[in-house]
């Protein structure tokens, strides 16, 4: 069964960028960094989400993107689902941090509960479809708007987002060409999906 394992980031400046992700968010091995100079403008057709347990580890995890060197999209806002913000790290990747609670229970931490990978596709039946023959299980679906896949083995979660719903959502205009700039870990054999998304089989993704 595919899963995911971990995603990879093309980035400029490696050691920066691991300092970076160090400070902000502390995924571990679950985001893994390659120094690369692919070309890329604009949105690059995917969102990182990190859903926490109560408003202040959004902000917890927010604020400590931004002393990193992050830069703010949305800022931690109230809204009728929860709390949420947006920020775009120093390597150009654009991460979700939100929760549906609307108070706080304890102290803010950096305790994540789920780690969501939002690729923004073109034709959502055919993604879909695409990745069910991969072997992923639909957990939810909504339609032409939404579909989230069980996380299975992997620790990171797969949801698919209308391309230009998903720029909304994170704040950004929809526009971008080149490369994603993201390889997804965790393929029995390496594919890329309809929307141009590269997997690749987990014991690759360990060398990078």
């Amino acid at each position: 069964m595919t899963s995911i394992e971990s995603v990879t980031l093309d980035v400029a400046d490696r050691t920066a960028a691991d300092r970076f992700y160090s400070a902000a968010f502390g995924l571990g091995s679950q985001v893994r960094l390659r120094a690369a100079q692919a070309p890329s403008t604009g949105f690059r057709g995917f969102t990182l989400a990190l859903t926490v347990s109560q408003p202040a580890n959004v902000h917890h995890l927010i604020d400590a993107a931004l002393a990193a060197g992050a830069t703010p999209i949305k800022p931690v806002t109230k809204s009728l689902w929860g709390y949420g913000g947006v920020v775009q790290a120093p390597d150009g990747a654009i991460w979700k941090v939100a929760t549906s609670a609307k108070k706080d229970t304890g102290p803010a931490t950096r305790e994540i509960d789920d780690f969501i990978l939002l690729l923004g596709v073109e034709d959502m039946a055919a993604s879909k479809k695409f990745y069910v023959a991969q072997g992923l299980a639909v957990a939810k679906s909504f339609g032409s708007k939404y579909v989230e896949f069980a996380a299975g083995t992997g620790p990171v979660k797969l949801a698919l987002y209308k391309r230009r719903a998903l720029a909304k959502d994170a704040g950004v205009s929809p526009d971008g060409t080149g490369a994603h700039r993201l390889t997804i870990a965790g393929a029995t054999t390496p594919f890329t999906d309809p929307d141009g998304f590269a997997w690749e089989a987990t014991s690759m993704a360990s060398m990078a």
